[in-house]
């Protein structure tokens, strides 16, 4: 069976004028960026500022520069990520599930635990637990990071539980599981998948609120870039930026494309074409 049950296969009419659109957004794209140059290089921006990435002075090699931002910076927030990453998703199955329960008495609470989260700012929690708990600024980064997301990606995971047929639940109860055997067995693996784009968004903002963590005194990305322009002058601060702002482009778009990737990935292996269906007279 080809196509889609949401939608129409496109014509060769309107593939052609899909692939027009996407020339013309291309060659607009390609003018802009000729026009930014263009103009940075009139205003005299272009100039031997950009030999900190290259050649920079006080004695210091390109290396050391790309290894402090890249090994140094970029390692500390990405080390940050992946601590708080999946303490957050535990965090998140507890809530979501307590947050989805029938008894009142387990649910509300849930329920005031993420608004409250959800409604602190995630530097407020790294002060809390930098200030409050005594923890180091890894910690606190870590801290911050955890609690704020876990409140977000519990809610994600509630309107997956939600939108799931309530038949699957009572199909798993009959056949003898339990409730929580359901839950883990029957509605979670759907729910993650079916969920899977916005858990990686939300990870994706995880990733970047780790720049927070600069202001607590952590080591991030940030932090380098700043020590650098501290060091080399105020001139070096556009190339570190855009360096800075395009290694995290390339983080956070190879885990959007990771996140596409996997979802295809879980679909094609639980989806049945129904072209290979037998169908018994």
């Amino acid at each position: 069976m080809s196509g889609s049950v949401l939608y129409d296969a496109p014509g060769p009419r309107t593939r052609r004028i899909e692939r027009l659109a996407s020339i013309a957004l291309a060659v607009v794209i390609v003018a802009v960026l000729a026009w930014l140059v263009v103009s940075l290089a009139r205003r005299g921006v272009l100039d031997d500022r950009w030999e900190v990435l290259t050649d920079p002075p006080k004695q210091q090699t390109a290396s050391d520069v790309w290894r402090s931002l890249i090994v140094v910076g970029l390692g500390a927030t990405l080390r940050a990520a992946v601590v708080a990453a999946p303490l957050a998703l535990v965090l998140a199955l507890v809530l979501a599930v307590l947050r989805t329960s029938r008894f009142a008495i387990v649910r509300r609470p849930a329920v005031v635990v993420i608004e409250v989260l959800r409604g602190m700012p995630v530097l407020l929690m790294m002060f809390f637990g930098l200030l409050g708990f005594g923890l180091s600024s890894f910690e606190a980064v870590v801290f911050g990071l955890t609690l704020y997301n876990a409140a977000i990606i519990a809610e994600i995971l509630r309107a997956g539980l939600i939108a799931l047929p309530h038949g699957q639940v009572e199909a798993g109860i009959s056949i003898g599981l339990t409730r929580g055997q359901t839950l883990r067995i029957i509605e979670l693996p759907q729910v993650v998948q079916l969920m899977l784009p916005s858990l990686i968004s939300q990870f994706v903002v995880l990733l970047k609120d780790s720049s927070l963590g600069f202001i607590v005194g952590y080591g991030e990305l940030l932090s380098v870039m700043k020590n650098n322009y501290s060091f080399f002058g105020d001139t070096s601060r556009l190339p570190l930026f855009v360096v800075v702002v395009g290694i995290y482009l390339v983080v956070n778009i190879t885990l959007s494309r990771i996140a596409v990737y996997t979802q295809r990935r879980l679909s094609s292996r639980i989806a049945t074409p129904v072209d290979d269906l037998t169908v018994v007279r």
